[in-house]
């Protein structure tokens, strides 16, 4: 799933960016305030990622104003701010959640997947279909009982399409979950995604799980071939 990471120390942001990718996020990163603001303004994110204590505009003035405006991206604000009174007014003014430095990286992990499931009204990690069976925590794929290597990508395309199974799923959704802004892979790669994705998925069979919607993009029927 895409992030945004708001967070000024060049040294955290650039061990977070790593981290993230590494776990399978796509990740847009903002050294400041402002140019956080207006990424989170002009781009789709699962999650944005916020710490408080930004130049040029503080994470708190970047949160009520991306409220305001309407925008309902999951915020998880990262702050060195530990005080109960920091937390209390960091939610009530529209955080889903709030951890404090010097944090995990798996916690940090972890309260990631629940807002991403959160954001599709998916409670338990593990999302069956059919006889595909898809662990969001372990990010890890089953059909018929019979474990499935994925890349990060082929991964993300699967766990966006079952979390909104029955829903057709753009390209250009699909394309903007997966890579950062700056990404300069080519139009026709979320179509190469979805052609390996039907291979490793059911390779012994004709029938496919993900199905093609022409001129609208690829489902996951809820329940299955």
């Amino acid at each position: 799933m895409r992030l945004l990471l708001i967070e000024d120390s060049s040294r955290l942001r650039a061990t977070l960016e790593r981290g993230l990718r590494k776990a399978g996020y796509a990740v847009d990163a903002a050294k400041d305030g402002r140019e956080g603001l207006w990424l989170a303004t002009e781009n789709a994110y699962d999650v944005i990622v916020l710490d408080l204590m930004l130049p040029e505009i503080d994470g708190l003035t970047v949160l009520r104003r991306l409220r305001d405006a309407g925008r309902t991206a999951h915020v998880l604000i990262l702050s060195a701010k530990d005080m109960v009174e920091d937390r209390v007014q960091g939610l009530r003014l529209g955080a889903d959640d709030y951890l404090v430095k010097p944090f995990s990286f798996d916690e940090l992990c972890a309260r990631l997947e629940a807002l991403v499931r959160r954001s599709y009204q998916a409670k338990n990690p593990v999302i069956r279909i059919g006889d595909l069976e898809v662990n969001t925590a372990a990010r890890r794929a089953w059909s018929a009982g019979r474990g499935i290597k994925l890349t990060p990508r082929e991964y993300g395309v699967l766990e966006m399409l079952v979390l909104r199974a029955g829903e057709v799923v753009s390209r250009r959704d699909l394309w903007e979950h997966l890579y950062e802004l700056d990404s300069e892979a080519a139009s026709n790669v979320v179509d190469v995604l979805v052609c390996s994705l039907r291979k490793k998925l059911r390779p012994e069979s004709s029938q496919n799980l993900i199905k093609t919607r022409r001129g609208e993009g690829y489902v996951i029927d809820q329940v299955g071939p």
